[in-house]
């Protein structure tokens, strides 16, 4: 892992504070993180599909957080990159990597914008998974990520919608009502539409090709991808 790049001024320290102080539990499967080890096998699927597959390509993970979803594309046959500005998220990242012997995941402590500048239209596919809403400018973001992705690649991105059932559903409920969450893990105001969304993507020459929603049922635990874009949504994006 890489921790001399500068960091970017695209990042909130209070948003990289509040996930390097939960970074020990990242790999509990029953810690905070949990939702994040119940969906990862989903959108793992539903971005393989659209991508053709991983095996032998050329990954990017940008705020891969502790590793979950980066490690899950390696053991898929991928060739990982997994980059984040948090240095202890990373740092749980790259000792799970080792722990348990993934193939072809690298970490490093860079932001988007920076990476996007050094290795342009390096990735065939690049995953930006629950990221969105926690930094001060998103577009930036879209826009490295279009920037790193190879023309006809694919680029993914979740994030949450901003209206009254998703304050209802990602903040009441799964931070107050159920505790899926710590409070305080999402602000509203930086909940993203998908329009807005679409918009960032259009404007980086990046096609939307798919879109879906992430259902919850507390009573049986069990999340599902549906057409329901008006909480959790993933989009799937072509480089023009």
């Amino acid at each position: 892992m890489t921790t001399n790049d500068a960091p970017a001024m695209n990042a909130d320290p209070q948003e990289l504070a509040k996930f390097g102080d939960l970074a020990h539990r990242w790999w509990d499967p029953e810690s905070e993180f949990r939702p994040l080890h119940q969906i990862n096998p989903l959108r793992l699927e539903w971005l393989a599909k659209l991508a053709g597959g991983l095996q032998g390509k050329r990954v990017l993970d940008v705020g891969c957080g502790g590793g979950i979803l980066s490690d899950a594309m390696a053991r898929q046959g991928a060739e990982v990159l997994g980059i984040d500005l948090s240095s202890k998220a990373l740092k749980v990242a790259q000792l799970h990597a080792l722990e348990v012997a993934t193939p072809s995941v690298r970490y490093r402590e860079i932001a988007a914008e920076a990476l996007a500048a050094e290795q342009p239209g390096r990735y065939d596919v690049v995953t930006c998974m629950e990221m969105l809403e926690h930094v001060p400018d998103p577009s930036s973001i879209v826009q490295a990520c279009a920037a790193l992705v190879r023309p006809g690649g694919h680029v993914f991105f979740s994030t949450l919608n901003r209206n009254p059932k998703a304050f209802l559903f990602a903040i009441v409920g799964a931070e107050y009502l159920l505790k899926l969450l710590p409070r305080g893990t999402h602000e509203y105001a930086r909940f993203i539409r998908p329009s807005e969304l679409a918009r960032w993507c259009r404007e980086a020459d990046l096609d939307v090709s798919a879109t879906r929603g992430m259902e919850y049922n507390p009573v049986t635990r069990r999340y599902w991808l549906s057409a329901d874009t008006s909480v959790n949504y993933l989009f799937s994006c072509r480089k023009a």
